[in-house]
């Protein structure tokens, strides 16, 4: 099946499951659209679904968009480059360019960088911290759906690495919000004023962290 908008084509994947009772729509990263139904729904109901949720499908292929190219090009700090490859450096920062190495390992450079600027960003907001806590322990990995992680029984915070890529506002959040969870261990009302105590303006820098 397919789904045409503005004169865009879109596959449309069905998936269904002998345990479903519901029917879920969903738009992935790869902008295909992708219905969870049981083994009963038919075509004809599938049609049907598909016109009557075709204004939020349309809403979800948007969004989806948004993060793909908040996504796109050389990313470091909240700032986007142009990576220009060379073979005289390893990387080196110029005017909204990077001049890179082809065989240059990012990953491993982004993983120094974090390690660097987290540790320092988690050691200021520690010591402003509003509450008393024990001072956690810090780990750094990707995530591809979480920004960061508190286990409250070892007292260790797990950021995303992807986190090096955008304005430190963002990352600044994240460690308040982790830190917050030595306190509360959940998302109870006293959580999350205690994330506003800290960080005033968190639903505005929440709501922009769904965009990418």
């Amino acid at each position: 099946m397919k789904l045409i908008i503005d004169n865009s084509e879109y596959e449309i994947i069905i998936e269904k499951k002998p345990k479903n009772r519901n029917t879920y729509i969903r738009v992935k990263n790869d902008l295909k659209i992708y219905i969870t139904t049981n083994l009963f729904a038919t075509e004809n109901y599938l049609k049907k679904l598909i016109e009557q949720n075709y204004s939020s499908i349309v809403k979800m292929i948007e969004k989806e968009k948004i993060k793909i190219n908040n996504d796109s090009g050389f990313r470091y700090l909240g700032e986007i480059y142009d990576i220009v490859y060379t073979e005289y450096c390893d990387i080196s920062f110029g005017n909204r360019k990077v001049f890179m190495n082809k065989n240059f390992d990012l990953d491993k450079w982004y993983k120094k960088r974090a390690q660097l600027i987290f540790r320092e960003h988690l050691d200021n907001i520690y010591n402003k911290f509003s509450k008393k806590i024990p001072y956690p322990g810090l780990r750094i990995r990707k995530m591809t759906s979480r920004w960061g992680v508190c286990n409250t029984k070892t007292k260790v915070i797990t950021l995303n690495l992807e986190l090096i890529k955008r304005n430190l506002i963002y990352l600044d959040y994240v460690i308040i919000h982790e830190l917050s969870h030595l306190i509360h261990p959940n998302h109870s009302k006293k959580f999350w004023a205690l994330v506003e105590e800290n960080c005033i303006n968190y639903k505005q820098i929440k709501k922009e962290m769904k965009e990418f």
